[in-house]
């Protein structure tokens, strides 16, 4: 056992340390799947070696298509982008010293199925009428394998296969198919399915397609006016007209009424016309006419609508102005319109209380006071049912009914003491205080309407002057504070 110690010990002496072997890989390894215009790198790396000596070539000795770096243990091949001419087996050798060479190949295979087919068709389709449909596949590689499909939703009209492509670059394909679109064709789907199935080939996607919708033109055609809830409406209702008609692309529809002087009024642009509330001046015949401007053909329908009823409030005004100054004269006018004639009653809301009846509806309010502003209702009636309408008059005046409060009432020295103002008026008015000096001088101290007085002095006892103003006037009140005996 000693005689084995020591000639272990005599081997550490002259080996130190274990010497790795010299290795070599190609990272990816074995076989490459790379699509054109993408960027690829191939990295030769070695083990074992401190000063490798690296090489590229390609197995047909053409050119590398791509740049070399060398490193101290590696060396890298960069192809960007990847074109056609990068498809070969890539070599890599490495010499290290007297520990002599090694060699490794990758196989780089190229494909190119970049985007979605690009599916264009006759852009006016008239039925029955040959249409032509072009699907562009771009940029394809190989092209011999690619399978073209061309749906109408899911029939197929067409399979195209160019298994006969012998092209050795990136092309453009392009399949044409003629057929015959029909009026229920409008809105299918012409699909381009476009299949590049290279089976041992691991690249995604191998399926790409593109939709577009067919578009056929035709008419107008069959067109009718339905009114809602009907010819005769009363006084007030909705209606709603609306013109449907048989036609695409969707024809223009422009709406238009006669009037009492035979002459046209265009009204709208759409194939709905809603009134929201009906007048008596909107009974007359409506006209809807469509127009294809593909098609360049046209079609009318009409209806006749005759408004009947209750009445309706066509004017409610207040003169000179819905804001006045006290004591102005004021005039509320109201009318309406109905068969028969409706009975006019104005009356103010607040109180409920009718301040005239008439067929003018015509009121006078001389030298209006504050009480007067607020709500004001017309109502019109006849046998036909009633209809209501309000305005609001705004009686401006000055400071009214000015008040103080002290809290508490019976003052001490070191109490907390609130004194409030208060005070009607339109607009509102600004409060403010003042205080009388020993002088007779009075001292502005607040601009709020409530004032607090803490920890109660003597220097704090007088008279306080309360100011309410507006443009219209102003008012004072005032308070003495005094501390009880």
């Amino acid at each position: 056992r000693k005689i084995k110690v020591e000639k272990a010990a005599e081997l550490m002496c002259v080996f130190p340390f274990v010497v790795k072997a010299f290795e070599m890989e190609i990272i990816p390894a074995e076989r490459i799947v790379a699509q054109v215009g993408g960027t690829l790198i191939l990295t030769c790396n070695t083990t074992g070696c401190a000063s490798p000596s690296f090489s590229w070539r390609t197995q047909m000795d053409s050119p590398l298509g791509g740049k070399v770096r060398n490193h101290k243990t590696y060396s890298t091949l960069t192809m960007n982008p990847v074109g056609i001419v990068n498809s070969h087996s890539y070599l890599c050798t490495v010499i290290c010293g007297e520990r002599g060479k090694k060699e490794k190949s990758v196989k780089v295979e190229l494909y190119s199925f970049p985007s979605d087919p690009i599916v264009e068709i006759s852009p006016s389709l008239v039925a029955g009428e040959p249409a032509s449909v072009i699907c562009r596949i771009p940029d394809v590689y190989p092209s011999h394998h690619l399978e073209v499909l061309l749906k109408k939703d899911e029939d197929v009209l067409h399979e195209e296969y160019f298994l006969d492509d012998d092209s050795t670059n990136t092309e453009t394909k392009i399949v044409t198919y003629t057929f015959h679109p029909m009026t229920e064709d409008a809105g299918k789907d012409i699909t381009c399915v476009a299949r590049l199935p290279i089976a041992d080939m691991d690249f995604e996607p191998k399926e790409r397609t593109s939709s577009q919708k067919l578009n056929v033109n035709f008419g107008p055609q069959n067109t009718v006016i339905t009114a809602s809830p009907g010819n005769s409406p009363m006084e007030g209702d909705s209606l709603n007209l609306t013109c449907v008609t048989q036609s695409n692309p969707p024809a223009q529809i422009v709406w238009s009424k006669y009037l009492a002087e035979e002459s046209i009024q265009q009204l709208i642009k759409n194939n709905v016309l809603f009134i929201p509330h009906v007048h008596f001046n909107d009974s007359a015949r409506y006209i809807c006419e469509v127009i294809n401007l593909v098609t360049n053909k046209t079609e009318e329908a009409t209806v006749d609508i005759i408004i009947q009823g209750a009445p309706v409030i066509t004017k409610l005004t207040i003169e000179p102005s819905t804001t006045v100054q006290e004591g102005e004269n004021v005039s509320i006018q109201c009318s309406a319109e109905s068969n028969p004639p409706p009975q006019i009653i104005l009356r103010r809301k607040s109180d409920n209380a009718d301040i005239g009846t008439s067929s003018a509806g015509s009121i006078l309010l001389p030298s209006v006071m504050f009480q007067n502003g607020g709500d004001y209702e017309c109502v019109a009636e006849n046998k036909y049912g009633k209809s209501k309408s309000e305005i609001t008059l705004n009686v401006k005046y000055g400071p009214k009914n000015t008040m103080i409060t002290v809290f508490p009432a019976a003052l001490k020295e070191g109490e907390t003491v609130t004194m409030k103002c208060t005070s009607s008026g339109n607009p509102a008015p600004v409060i403010s205080w003042k205080k009388k000096k020993v002088t007779g001088e009075s001292e502005k101290i607040s601009k709020n309407a409530t004032i607090t007085i803490q920890n109660l002095k003597s220097q704090d006892l007088g008279l306080y002057e309360c100011e309410a103003y507006n443009q219209f006037g102003k008012e004072e009140k005032a308070v003495e504070l005094y501390v009880q005996g």
